[in-house]
């Protein structure tokens, strides 16, 4: 089953009332279960396809679709709904909330979709668990390092189960050993609970661990690699 789909997809920005265009016709799916990086240099478009997947950004013209739902059809409140319930993001900046402990920040997305604390606090610290940071459940982002900072981004980003996972450049900030720590966690949830992945990312390391990698340049997909 296909996860992601896109059909004929472009993006244009205008800067300086000049007109860029940033995905030229983009044709990409994505199978349940894959661990896919979209790789390129600086410009190439890989963030933008990443945040169009994520309906986080809207498109030029084209399709996309999420588990054979078309997305590019949908209001605003009706994408803010999927992002909540199908969809998880992992950023290069955390994005924690400061004033949130490490549990909090984790439950955070469970109370949006109106699980009760309890539950919620169950569900956040068996996730947690899973990524090492059980014991730090109490710290606030500022009292923890950048890589279990990322790491609670991952815990938050499983807590409500989605479908896919979309992580841009999660190990920009990182050094090497920290970055692999944290691919060996996403990797071992994408074989353990078949967790769709998608990156964007120019990290040799990511492009190590990703089991299939599309290349970009210009906006457009100029070749594709699978292990």
């Amino acid at each position: 089953m296909e996860v992601i789909k896109t059909k004929e997809l472009y993006k244009d920005y205008v800067v300086n009332k000049i007109v860029v265009n940033a995905l030229r016709g983009i044709d990409f799916s994505v199978k349940k279960g894959e661990f896919t990086a979209i790789v390129g240099p600086s410009g190439s478009g890989k963030s933008t396809l990443l945040h169009l997947i994520g309906c986080l950004d809207t498109l030029t013209k084209g399709e996309i679709y999420l588990n054979e739902k078309n997305v590019s059809t949908m209001k605003k409140n009706e994408l803010s709904i999927l992002r909540r319930e199908k969809i998880g993001f992992i950023f290069q900046a955390y994005n924690l909330i400061p004033v949130l402990t490490v549990l909090e920040n984790v439950m955070f997305p469970l109370i949006l979709l109106g699980i009760n604390n309890k539950e919620a606090k169950e569900k956040s610290m068996a996730i947690l668990e899973i990524v090492g940071l059980s014991d730090m459940w109490n710290r606030k982002p500022k009292e923890i390092s950048g890589g279990q900072q990322q790491r609670v981004a991952i815990a938050r980003a499983l807590v409500k189960e989605p479908s896919l996972i979309l992580a841009d450049e999660p190990t920009a900030n990182l050094d090497s050993k920290t970055g692999a720590e944290i691919l060996d966690i996403m990797l071992k949830l994408n074989n353990e609970k078949q967790i769709t992945f998608i990156f964007s990312t120019h990290d040799t390391m990511v492009m190590d661990y990703a089991k299939r990698l599309v290349f970009l340049r210009d906006g457009k997909i100029v070749k594709e690699e699978r292990k």
